[in-house]
């Protein structure tokens, strides 16, 4: 079965010196150059738009690649997936979640782990205009948890021309990730989410002040708090224990029905155990989970190199596939 008991992810930069390093050094310092998108903006069946940011090379293959919370099509990881698939001649679409593309979206909602109606808007619309052969998923943190969510909820009713999928640290299991986040040690982390959040629900609420009330925000410091006041009202959810049961990846994984990799690094500071689906993987003919010592939560950085691990690994595991 396709659980991958050793990886070839050897080493980070010697002074990435563990996993808090691995994370953050890369998205402070990391640069991507050379990646220069044309925008494409769609309109959804509630009047609302996506932007999408795409990079062509007239291939009939295309990567989709989903960003992560807080994310865009700018982050450094997104662009680093985008410039592996190019080089290698792939078409790639880098697409942006509501709120999240420089513009604020139009409605009373945002985005969140779990929007995968807006995922399959990008994926029909795509399928419908486009003409691609072969289109394969990659995502990191949430946009990875969104597709493993999306192929599995739709499992053998995805588009045909999606082959594969390739998706790196992701909390597949948001009530244990959760907690993770609220440890002393991941603080840096929790606050850096929470005041961006907080930033975008303040403009959200000056779109709507009769449906969003700021009073008490700033006294929020955990994400239970905060989703049950925002997250979990502006889209539909009783609560934050309902919205967390309903949108959490693990429930939709065994019935994926594509070779989808899953590359979640054991010094993640950020995933706790239940995030390993080790026995899922050793029974599952489609998932394959590989689990490298190191690489914190979106690093995999490689010693003297621009394209990270995460960026080579998911060609790599395509192209292997055959498509």
């Amino acid at each position: 079965m396709p659980f991958i008991e050793k990886s070839s992810y050897k080493k980070p930069p010697l002074h990435q010196i563990n996993g808090h390093f691995q994370t953050i050094l890369p998205s402070l310092f990391r640069k991507i150059e050379g990646i220069n998108y044309t925008r494409e903006r769609i309109e959804l069946w509630d009047s609302d738009f996506l932007d999408l940011d795409w990079m062509t090379n007239g291939s009939r293959k295309l990567a989709i690649v989903s960003h992560g919370l807080e994310g865009h099509s700018d982050r450094h990881y997104v662009k680093g997936m985008v410039k592996s698939f190019s080089n290698a001649g792939w078409d790639t679409l880098a697409w942006n979640c509501r709120s999240c593309s420089g513009e604020m979206n139009k409605l009373p909602r945002m985005y969140h782990h779990g929007a995968t109606d807006d995922m399959e808007a990008v994926i029909n619309h795509v399928v419908k205009t486009r003409d691609y052969e072969t289109i394969v998923m990659t995502g990191f943190s949430m946009g990875g948890g969104m597709t493993l969510k999306y192929l599995g909820e739709n499992g053998s009713n995805i588009p045909d021309e999606i082959k594969a999928a390739a998706v790196f640290s992701v909390p597949v299991n948001l009530h244990a990730s959760i907690p993770t986040i609220h440890e002393w040690q991941n603080a840096f982390y929790k606050i850096r989410f929470l005041r961006k959040l907080k930033r975008k629900l303040r403009a959200k609420a000056a779109m709507y002040p009769e449906l969003i009330s700021l009073e008490g925000l700033d006294d929020i410091n955990d994400f239970y708090e905060f989703d049950d006041r925002y997250s979990a009202p502006l889209h539909g959810f009783k609560d934050s224990e309902d919205f967390y049961s309903k949108i959490s990846a693990h429930q939709f994984i065994p019935e994926i029905k594509i070779p989808t990799l899953i590359v979640n690094a054991k010094n993640d500071p950020l995933l706790p155990e239940a995030c390993y689906p080790v026995t899922l993987a050793k029974e599952h003919p489609y998932i394959y989970l590989e689990i490298p010592r190191v690489g914190g939560h979106v690093g995999f950085a490689i010693p003297g190199e621009e394209l990270s691990y995460a960026d080579r690994r998911a060609l790599e595991f395509v192209e292997n596939l055959e498509l």
